[in-house]
């Protein structure tokens, strides 16, 4: 399935069904006087938060949905029936703004949650509405009202505790396998992830997190370079970004500490809360560099990167320190959970504002 988060779709609700000008006439009945009935209500539009859904892909070649208008108002005191209403599913983390004005309208955030994007119109009133004691045979009728119209932007942000930064070939995909039940196509060559890819960590009985991992960022990423400029806004929910860094890239000759200066450069760029987010530093594939080289190589990383956060060393590929680094970053994410519940509680332990 192809992973769409981006779609303008156009919606209607219905209109409602006009009133009705009828007379009663029976016969044997001396006395008639009106009984025309209301219009029906019209059709609204829901937008429904689907856990089974994964990408507005449906929206992209289905724009427009009209739900059904109101019936008329009929004789006999009949009212017109309701429009049947219309439900959208969307998946779980959807943002619903105004396409003109660019205004946040709704957010879909819970499974299940249900909302009403357009209202339908009320139904108008029939004669019998306007029967007094002064007017007795009543010709009036209202129409009905017109339902919302609106054009719509849908953006899917993903909900996952932490994301995965990184240049392409950093072995995001392949730490996201070894941690996860995620099984993103992995290859030796860059580019292999083209969409976001989620995975849930279980570290014990009820104890779990969300990973997401993204196409890899390269110079010039803000300003639209390779793929992953599209696919940061999925990082502005999570709780962590977790660096990755390739410490035994292909080519000698590549200068890993100015590939990862120009990672967080190009995160400062395109969102500075983002840039702000707890940030901790995967040096990765250590298991293809010499074992006496390694603490120095580490080192002289950490040394020239200039950071301040936290530090680990793992291989995907072997799953060497990558169980540990599991558990630290469930502690972590466990406590943003209790600060974001009670603002007032923070541990100063979790808190890092890395520099790079």
């Amino acid at each position: 399935m192809k992973f769409v988060d981006e779609a303008y779709i156009d919606i209607s609700a219905g209109d409602g069904g006009a009133g009705c000008v009828s007379f009663r006439h029976e016969k044997y009945k001396e006395f008639g006087g009106p009984n025309g009935g209301d219009g029906g209500r019209g059709g609204h539009v829901f937008a429904v938060a689907d856990a089974n859904l994964n990408t507005l892909v449906d929206f992209r070649f289905s724009r427009r949905h009209d739900a059904k208008r109101g019936e008329h108002g009929m004789g006999s005191d009949m009212f017109g029936a309701a429009g049947d209403d219309i439900t959208l599913k969307m998946p779980v983390g959807t943002i619903i703004t105004d396409a003109e004005t660019g205004e946040v309208l709704f957010e879909l955030l819970n499974p299940g949650d249900v909302i009403t994007i357009a209202k339908g119109g009320d139904g108008g009133f029939g004669n019998m509405r306007f029967k007094s004691a002064i007017n007795r045979a009543p010709r009036q009728k209202t129409p009905g009202w017109p339902g919302e119209k609106k054009s719509l932007k849908l953006e899917l942000k993903v909900l996952a505790d932490v994301g995965l930064l990184g240049m392409p070939n950093a072995g995001k995909s392949t730490f996201i396998t070894a941690i996860s039940n995620a099984r993103p196509r992995i290859a030796d060559y860059p580019f292999t992830t083209l969409h976001p890819n989620l995975g849930v960590v279980r570290v014990g009985p009820e104890q779990s997190f969300v990973v997401a991992d993204l196409p890899g960022l390269i110079e010039g990423a803000s300003e639209g370079a390779g793929l992953g400029h599209l696919f940061l806004r999925h990082l502005t929910r999570t709780r962590l970004l977790l660096h990755i860094v390739d410490m035994a890239p292909f080519d000698e000759d590549v200068d890993t500490v100015a590939q990862a200066k120009a990672i967080v450069n190009e995160l400062k760029k395109y969102d500075t809360d983002l840039y702000k987010k707890p940030r901790w530093l995967v040096l990765n594939k250590l298991d293809m560099v010499d074992s006496e080289k390694r603490a120095a190589l580490v080192i002289d990383f950490v040394k020239r990167f200039k950071f301040k956060g936290p530090v680990f060393e793992i291989s995907a590929l072997t799953r060497e320190g990558c169980e540990s680094l599991v558990k630290e970053i469930y502690k972590h994410v466990k406590a943003q959970q209790v600060a974001e519940q009670m603002p007032e509680v923070i541990d100063p332990r979790f808190v890092n504002t890395p520099d790079a």
